[in-house]
């Protein structure tokens, strides 16, 4: 499947409100849940504006995967970026439709090439020990074990940039 990243809009609430409460209880079963008010659109618009603020201030930035059809298909989120060490965390998630069908690799590839351009050299991720896949995704796009992070309930990985961009 071919994929491309669009940073994430205001325009996009409905299709992200959806993309999200239909995967909800899939979600669910690999990350801890959202709380129950994320659920409730209202509430919903608030989150997504305050995110909309953390992004044009370049704290992180917020991406939909979007297939040829332009369907959202999973988000991928690099956050609390630390602008002076260049260092962000990046979180992903696909919908249960869309699995095994290469879409993590994808999207992680593509924002791993736009690090120079946001200014990122090192990226931190975790995911929880029985999510096998993320952890295959994650070292493919050449993320390594970080244990000085380890911890009971997550694998952490870091990628750093090998080329120096500043």
């Amino acid at each position: 499947m071919n994929i491309h990243l669009e940073k994430l809009e205001e325009k996009d609430a409905k299709a992200l409100f959806y993309f999200e409460t239909i995967n909800r209880e899939f979600f669910e079963t690999l990350v801890p849940g959202r709380e129950e008010n994320y659920y409730i659109y209202e509430h919903f618009l608030s989150v997504l504006n305050e995110l909309l603020q953390e992004q044009k201030e370049g704290k992180s930035f917020f991406y939909l995967i979007k297939n040829d059809s332009n369907a959202i298909v999973g988000r991928i989120n690099l956050v609390d970026i630390d602008q002076e060490q260049r260092i962000g965390s990046i979180g992903y998630r696909i919908g249960e439709a869309f699995l095994k069908q290469g879409i993590a690799t994808k999207a992680l590839k593509l924002i791993l090439e736009e690090t120079p351009i946001l200014n990122v050299a090192e990226i931190h991720a975790k995911t929880t020990y029985q999510n096998i896949g993320s952890q295959k995704v994650l070292e493919h796009n050449g993320f390594e074990f970080d244990v000085s992070r380890e911890g009971p309930n997550f694998v952490h990985y870091v990628w750093k940039a090998r080329i120096k961009f500043w």
